[in-house]
């Protein structure tokens, strides 16, 4: 089956959908990234294009493979253009009832043969797979940015998901794009934001109490531990929206007190202050 997944598709070119478009087109593989209108593909198309200009210039990449990946990469706005992919990764942003619709709508386009991962960092795939018809062929496929340069990608199979999609989906990711591929059962958070999200968390109330500012905590963590980031620095990179969406998500199933979201940062999101993206989070940066 590996082999069959020639045609991929991926629906949102954010920050995560464009470094998963990037890397299936650097594998020699026919990618289609599908966005909500002319807008947000534009800017999805100049993600990936300042992405491969970026490895160019660091030598990562030849200007010809570059150019040979970016004729592999096809962009539409219509969500039907993927009836003819034989895996679509989910990739839109951090939100249940849309990774549901999209899902749901996918289910229908795809041929009964076709496979769907999400790339959510924290949802269940169970609750996302019973969106469709085909739970036996809905995986979870979580990459970390940037994907380009990160090989870790967590793979995540419900109770439904078939033993024949999930190692179909282990062997694509690993032999075709060259990721490290680790197994999670199906619980909110999987592995590694199950570890992070808490941490996370303890820095916002460690700064949200007036206990230190951001930059010693993280200058702490840096120095003390050894770690390349701080937490808040981390969580300013992941994005604020992300990271509350991903601690309510563990929150809302295990219900332990570690998992909840501090007001401060509701508050943040609810201001549109989301890390890096926006330009604001716990630090200032000079562009979104």
């Amino acid at each position: 089956m590996t082999g069959e997944m020639q045609r991929v598709g991926v629906i949102g070119c954010g920050l995560m959908g464009a470094g998963i478009a990037e890397v299936c087109a650097r594998a020699g593989l026919d990618v289609l990234v599908r966005e909500v209108d002319e807008d947000a593909l534009a800017r999805g198309r100049a993600r990936i294009q300042t992405s491969f200009g970026r490895a160019v210039k660091r030598e990562k990449l030849t200007a010809e493979d570059a150019r040979g990946a970016l004729g592999r990469l096809s962009f539409t706005t219509d969500i039907g253009d993927m009836a003819d992919r034989n895996l679509v990764v989910e990739a839109v942003w951090e939100n249940e009832p849309v990774k549901l619709d999209v899902l749901a709508t996918l289910d229908k386009v795809v041929a009964p043969d076709a496979i769907l991962a999400s790339n959510t960092s924290s949802i269940p795939i169970m609750k996302l797979a019973m969106a469709t018809n085909r739970p036996e062929k809905v995986v979870g496929l979580h990459f970390f940015s940037p994907v380009p340069v990160l090989t870790l990608v967590e793979l995540v199979s419900s109770l439904l998901t078939s033993e024949e999609t999930a190692d179909a989906v282990y062997h694509f990711a690993e032999d075709v794009l060259g990721k490290r591929l680790i197994r999670s059962k199906d619980r909110a958070g999987f592995i590694v934001n199950a570890l992070l999200i808490p941490y996370l968390i303890s820095a916002i109330r460690m700064i949200e109490s007036g206990f230190a500012t951001a930059e010693d905590i993280d200058t702490g963590m840096v120095l003390g531990c050894n770690h390349p980031m701080g937490p808040l620095a981390l969580a300013d990179f992941i994005g604020l929206d992300t990271t509350l969406a991903a601690a309510q998500s563990l929150y809302d199933e295990f219900k332990e007190p570690l998992y909840g979201p501090p007001p401060l940062l509701a508050r943040m999101v609810e201001a549109g202050l989301h890390g890096r993206k926006t330009g604001r989070g716990f630090y200032s940066y000079d562009t979104p």
